[in-house]
C-alpha cells in the first residue's frame, strides 16, 4: 500500500466533516483499483496516507462497512470486498428495478433545459470516446454520470438516497469490473443517448423499458467477465 500522504477528496461544500470526505476519498481509492479486492486497510498506514487522526478515520471505515465495500472479519481485520458474481447478480437486479424506475418518473419531471443538460453531458461523454486512444467509458464523478443524473431528474429524494448514496458507490465499483469488456464502452453510450432522448421527450414507459434492458445488458456483461476471472482464478 502507497505511503505518500493524499489529502482527503475535496468536500462538495463548505463545512464538510473530515470523515465524510475521508470516506469519499477512500471510496474512491476502491472504486478505482487503489485498494484492489482483498487489500487490506490498516489504519496507521491510512492515517499516515491521509495525514489525519484515528477518530474520524474510524467513522469512515464504519460508513464503508455499511457501504459493503469494506468486509471486517477476526484476525483478518479490514479489508477490501472481493466482488462475487452472486453478489453481482444480486445487485444487479435491484439496479434494473430502482434505476428504470428511476427513468420513469425523470421522464415526467425533466424540463427542456434539463433534457439539453443531458444531451450535452452525453456529447461530452462522446467527443472523449472519440479521441484515438479512448478505450473506457468512465464517467469519473457524480456530476458526469449519466445515471446519476436520471436519478436527479426523478424528483425523489428515497429513491435518489438508494441510488445514490445506499447502492452508488457499490454500482460504480461492479461497473469498474467490466469496464473492458470489448465494445462496451460505445454500445453503452449508444444506450444512454437513447434513454436520454426517451426522457426528453416523456415517454416514461419506453424511458423504463431502456435502462431497464440497458442495466440487464451490463449485469450480462459483467456476469461473463467476473466468470471468466473466477475460471482463470481456478486455472492458475
Amino acid at each position: 500500500m502507497p505511503t505518500t500522504r493524499a489529502k482527503p477528496a475535496a468536500a462538495p461544500e463548505e463545512g464538510l466533516p473530515l470523515a465524510d470526505a475521508l470516506f469519499a476519498s477512500i471510496s474512491e481509492a476502491i472504486v478505482k483499483g487503489e485498494f484492489g479486492p482483498g487489500a487490506k486497510l490498516s489504519e496507521p498506514r491510512l492515517a499516515a496516507r491521509y495525514g489525519v487522526s484515528r477518530g474520524p478515520l474510524r467513522e469512515a471505515i464504519r460508513r464503508l462497512e455499511e457501504r459493503r465495500l469494506v468486509q471486517r472479519s477476526p484476525r483478518q481485520g479490514v479489508r477490501v470486498v472481493v466482488p462475487s458474481l452472486e453478489t453481482a447478480l444480486e445487485l444487479f437486479k435491484i439496479r434494473e428495478v430502482l434505476e428504470g424506475l428511476a427513468a420513469r418518473e425523470a421522464a415526467h419531471h425533466c424540463t427542456p433545459a434539463e433534457a439539453a443538460a443531458l444531451r450535452a453531458m452525453l456529447a461530452t461523454h462522446r467527443a472523449a470516446l472519440e479521441q484515438p486512444d479512448a478505450m473506457l467509458y468512465w464517467q469519473d464523478t457524480a456530476n458526469s454520470d449519466f445515471h446519476f443524473s436520471v436519478a436527479r431528474l426523478a424528483r425523489s429524494a428515497q429513491l435518489f438516497d438508494l441510488l445514490c448514496n445506499e447502492y452508488y458507490t457499490l454500482f460504480r465499483l461492479y461497473r469498474m469490473q467490466h469496464r473492458i469488456v470489448p465494445g462496451r464502452a460505445l454500445k453503452a453510450l449508444a444506450e444512454h443517448e437513447r434513454i436520454a432522448e426517451a426522457v426528453a421527450d416523456h415517454d416514461a414507459e419506453l424511458a423504463e423499458y431502456l435502462m431497464r434492458r440497458h442495466i440487464a445488458s451490463a449485469r450480462k456483461g459483467l456476469e461473463a467477465s467476473i466468470a471468466a476471472r473466477d475460471a482463470a482464478g481456478g486455472a492458475a
